[in-house]
């Protein structure tokens, strides 16, 4: 039997592939996001020169603020997208990440369809994965084994209770995420997987010492709605949308201390109230020049999402959805030239938008409305100060 063969069996194999095929099949770009309820105040003599437009991140010192979130690995159909992922990597130079390396533990035979990333992509800013159920020990084995730059943990409770194999006790992930943090040399990059980060979640992860979050939010894969198609009769469909989109996950956490390059004035406005950190427990703040990155992932569809992820807070936006399906449809090649798009649009909106760089697309102004306005009115955060951020608007 051949070692693909071998993979093909295993029940985790299986689910894999079972989640590139059904997330393919989600596919639709024309759905509507809560992206399209934010909107830019047009200042017709504000706009910059493109060539003056600095793309750089503050997350981790990437040069660009766009991510390939983590999505897959551990089969032979696996090895082949992470294969493509690891030279967009090495062709753009962004950061890139692999799906959930917990199989490799089990499984060791299945390392190849991760670490090709990085034989790919050898030089390049590499992101590892795994869940909150992993020890401190086997954290620092699954960076070791990809040659990581950053740990992406992944937290994904409604997931897991849609998934008919999936875990019912998450009370030990604060305590095994503190152990990871302290386990490994690089980075731990904590993200959800659709369901977004509240404020208070951010502040918890902030106090465990965590080098980023990624509020990963509702509006793309939806693993909710994939584990119920896994189940018979599609079981337990009311968890497809659970959560909070990105945007809304980065109005929520807007000012809050210690995440974000700039701190209490991260996204242009005001810090809300006291914070989560008294109500939750946590220990004091981070200082000020420990602060946490904060990544937005989740529905991101064109460079417009991009911007306006930054926007709202973000020190750089992941894509997942839109790349791969470029990927298995047309090649690297296709998805090289895809990104390089990107970037140059990205730079040409800042430009539209007189921001020279990420920090002053924080004093844009924003219009929130809909779903997105109620949101932040019901959380208690002052919708319309967004809108008059700039200096165009305080005349």
């Amino acid at each position: 039997m051949s070692e693909n063969e071998a993979q093909a069996e295993s029940p985790t194999s299986q689910r894999k592939d079972d989640h590139i095929r059904l997330a393919l099949a989600q596919h639709a770009p024309e759905r509507p996001r809560d992206y399209d309820h934010v909107r830019f105040v047009h200042h017709a003599l504000a706009g910059g020169s493109s060539a003056a437009v600095s793309l750089a991140s503050p997350a981790f010192s990437w040069s660009a603020p766009l991510y390939v979130t983590g999505m897959t690995g551990g089969t032979a159909r696996a090895h082949e997208i992470n294969r493509g992922i690891g030279i967009l990597g090495r062709e753009t130079g962004i950061a890139v990440a692999c799906g959930s390396m917990g199989i490799v533990l089990r499984e060791p035979e299945t390392a190849a369809s991760f670490t090709v990333l990085r034989e790919e992509n050898p030089d390049g800013f590499v992101m590892a994965n795994t869940n909150a159920n992993v020890t401190g020990a086997q954290a620092a084995r699954i960076v070791g084994i990809m040659g990581a730059d950053a740990l992406q943990v992944h937290i994904n409770a409604p997931q897991e209770i849609a998934m008919p194999e999936g875990d019912r006790d998450f009370t030990a992930w604060r305590d095994n995420i503190a152990e990871i943090v302290d386990a490994v040399e690089v980075p731990v990059i904590v993200k959800e997987v659709g369901a977004g980060l509240s404020r208070g979640s951010i502040a918890v992860l902030r106090d465990l010492g965590v080098g980023g979050v990624d509020v990963a939010g509702r509006g793309g894969t939806d693993f909710g709605a994939i584990e119920s198609a896994r189940r018979a009769g599609g079981a337990r469909s009311y968890l497809a949308s659970w959560g909070q989109s990105a945007v809304s996950a980065l109005v929520d956490a807007a000012g809050l201390e210690g995440v974000g390059p700039w701190g209490r004035d991260a996204a242009g406005i005001g810090t809300r109230g006291a914070g989560a950190a008294g109500v939750l427990g946590s220990s004091a703040p981070a200082p000020v020049d420990e602060r946490v990155a904060l990544l937005a992932s989740g529905g991101v569809r064109h460079p417009l999402d991009v911007v306006r992820a930054l926007a709202l807070g973000a020190d750089a936006v992941g894509v997942a959805g839109q790349f791969l399906q470029v990927l298995v449809t047309e090649g690297p090649s296709a998805l090289v030239d895809t990104v390089q798009e990107w970037l140059e649009e990205i730079r040409d909106l800042m430009a539209l938008l007189g921001a020279p760089d990420i920090r002053a697309l924080r004093r844009t102004d924003v219009l929130l409305s809909g779903p997105v306005r109620e949101f932040a009115e019901l959380r208690g955060i002052d919708a319309a100060a967004y809108a008059r951020r700039s200096a165009w608007s305080q005349v």
